[in-house]
């Protein structure tokens, strides 16, 4: 698992506990949340936008105003009502959002608080679109190298499934796999399955859509094909 771990820990306690059971996890966080104690001014603002978790945990932090949020993915949309704002969900990615509100927009200003490191250009999207909207970072996405039985897992030549869930991991982790002939590697999206292509990995599959469920899914499909594989080299 490559995440930040308490993303990690949070998405194998979500599989099926027969099916952790059967897998060995190993944990090997290939980026920190840092968040960045900066005061955040909602003065004039009239809706933010959260496009992850951690978005909505340094700024809730940061201040103790809420307002209309909109956001990308239910977790997210949870953890902001969990937090005391009034947050919705418009889509599983930044063009969903988007473009759900240009078709509909809310009062303005808006601003989007996000990490230091982000995709989809939100803010000049809306603004070009006729909804004025700022940007403020709220917390910083550390790389780290890979932990020491992650090295070992991937010398070892063996099977193992790798789940990455956003590009800027997907290439990191690329640039530390000298050897992936023999790892099944599981995209959240086409955007994080780019930087992989490179690799000569065994598998390369990319989630049916951006959500904890599906690669919840693809990686127990994963898991059950290397079961049933093992199994047959076994009986012959």
């Amino acid at each position: 698992m490559t995440r930040p771990l308490a993303a990690a820990e949070r998405f194998v306690a979500g599989l099926p506990q027969e099916a952790r059971a059967g897998l060995q996890v190993i944990y090997a966080p290939l980026m920190q949340i840092r968040p960045i104690q900066a005061m955040v001014s909602l003065d004039g603002v009239k809706g933010v936008i959260f496009t992850s978790a951690n978005g909505v945990e340094a700024a809730s932090r940061e201040t103790a105003v809420r307002l209309p949020a909109f956001c990308v993915g239910e977790r997210t949309a949870a953890t902001a009502v969990n937090a005391g704002w009034q947050a919705i969900s418009l889509g599983q990615c930044a063009d969903e959002l988007v473009g759900r509100l240009l078709q509909k927009p809310p009062k303005a200003p808006l601003l989007h608080l996000r990490g230091g490191h982000a995709r989809g250009r939100i803010a000049q999207r809306l603004t070009d679109g006729g909804i004025p909207c700022s940007a403020q970072i709220v917390y910083n996405q550390v790389l780290l190298p890979l932990s020491v039985e992650a090295q070992a897992a991937l010398s070892a030549k063996t099977d193992v499934i790798v789940p990455l869930f956003s590009p800027r991991t997907a290439c990191h982790f690329a640039s530390l796999c000298r050897d992936a002939a023999h790892l099944h590697l599981i995209a959240l999206s086409g955007a994080v399955a780019g930087p992989l292509k490179s690799l000569n990995c065994k598998v390369l599959r990319v989630s049916k859509e951006p959500s904890a469920e599906a690669m919840a899914e693809a990686v127990l499909d994963a898991a059950a094909q290397l079961s049933r594989l093992e199994r047959k080299r076994r009986a012959e």
